[in-house]
């Protein structure tokens, strides 16, 4: 749709405006602000023109205007096109003291809620993107070994194996060295993987005593399951919100199921720069009277999840689509780094 460089900046008053005073926009008080040059008379003409172009509505109670999704989704798209993103008041940050990706994860929605007042969200890595990093293979009793396996994507699975019969310590060193060697580098579900662990040219106790071990392994994809962190649900819910949240048992219901929001971030992972479906856009109809922002984070050429935002439709996006960049940004280093040891 044709839009002129005067609607273009009016809308951007309105679409402003509206986010920090949370109530429709007149064209007196727009033609009062400093950077519009013309009068109430032709503001309120391009206010019409953006009405009909469907940027704008006009509530039943007021005489000012209010930004429709589409309205939004224009001024964010002019946004990006323009490079006006603001520079963050305040970021994401995790230390080096964090080495569990979990626990990063769990930082990054805390941090990223209280920068946006928004509820925040961060999808793990999905197992089948993982490939194996470490295994230790540690005597706990002297009958009973555990498996410790450690994925790229720096999820740890702890598998306790029982045995007849008293272990052979220096059976369990030689499995966790020969796992290492073996394994290391290999795809959670590749075939070779099992190959590994049947090797024929291994003596017949190895072989056994690896057959043991096999289910830490071989059962490792078909039990894990995508987790999903979130945090500030608390914020959504505030008496100062209630009334933009006209689906707010939906959100719930759906914050309980997860589906829904797992589905959106996993979709966003195909988007070189940021995930954005504004209020209607949703394709599930519990979110529709909400907006979300997202990013996905990872480490060379390899999408691992993705970091985002949920809020109201009347959000302040410049800010939430900067805080989100920057927030998965640091994850994405902090991954990296984490990998490479």
């Amino acid at each position: 749709m044709q839009v002129t460089a005067r609607q273009q900046l009016i809308l951007r008053k309105v679409v402003e405006a509206y986010s920090d005073l949370d109530h429709p926009v007149g064209s007196k008080w727009l033609a009062e602000q400093a950077d519009v040059p013309w009068g109430p008379s032709t503001v309120r003409s391009e206010l019409a023109r953006l009405e009909e172009l469907g940027l704008l509505e006009h509530p039943h109670t007021s005489a000012g205007r209010v930004p429709t999704d589409v309205g939004y989704r224009r001024y964010v798209d002019d946004v990006l096109a323009e490079g006006r993103l603001p520079a963050p008041r305040k970021t994401v940050e995790l230390t080096d003291m964090r080495r569990e990706v979990d626990e990063a994860m769990r930082a990054t929605t805390e941090q990223l809620s209280q920068v946006t007042d928004l509820l925040a969200l961060v999808s793990a890595p999905p197992i089948e993107t993982a490939t194996i990093h470490r295994v230790e293979v540690l005597a706990l009793q002297p009958s009973v070994a555990m498996v410790v396996v450690i994925t790229s994507t720096g999820g740890v699975t702890k598998r306790v194996i029982a045995s007849d019969g008293p272990l052979d310590p220096g059976l369990v060193d030689w499995a966790g060295a020969y796992l290492n060697e073996a394994l290391g580098g290999l795809d959670v579900g590749a075939r070779m993987l099992q190959a590994k662990l049947a090797d024929p040219e291994l003596g017949e106790r190895e072989r056994a005593f690896l057959d043991r071990l096999a289910p830490a392994f071989t059962e490792l994809e078909d039990s894990a399951e995508q987790t999903l962190f979130y945090d500030g649900a608390a914020r959504l819910v505030a008496e100062h919100r209630f009334q933009e949240l006209p689906q707010l048992g939906d959100l719930l219901d759906v914050l309980e199921r997860r589906v829904a929001l797992l589905s959106l971030l996993r979709a966003s992972l195909s988007e070189s720069r940021v995930y954005l479906r504004i209020g209607a856009e949703n394709p599930a109809p519990e979110l529709r009277g909400l907006s979300m922002v997202a990013a996905n984070y990872g480490v060379a050429r390899r999408n691992l999840g993705a970091v985002g935002v949920l809020g109201p439709v009347r959000m302040d996006y410049p800010a939430a689509i900067m805080a989100v960049r920057q927030a998965a940004g640091e994850l994405s280093r902090f991954v990296a780094e984490v990998y490479d040891e």
